[in-house]
């Protein structure tokens, strides 16, 4: 889900940029936009690493199978 996410987020970051090129070439809201979004997809990056490094200091494993032992 956060893969897609940022996906979408980037897809955005380009709309932004691009537009703002070819219909506002003076003004520079699309790419404050763009950074703006940029920002964001970074702090969701941190979050989903360190939801990683939990799961990780929890089991001590990479393996999936492991996960359901955290549900209990």
């Amino acid at each position: 889900i956060l893969i897609s996410i940022e996906l979408i987020l980037n897809a955005t970051d380009i709309n932004f940029a691009v537009f703002n090129r070819f219909l506002f070439p003076d003004g520079l809201e699309g790419y404050f936009f763009a950074l703006f979004s940029i920002a964001i997809s970074a702090a969701e990056t941190a979050v989903a690493i360190a939801i990683m490094i939990n799961i990780y200091r929890n089991i001590r494993s990479i393996q999936v199978g492991k996960l359901d032992e955290m549900k209990w």
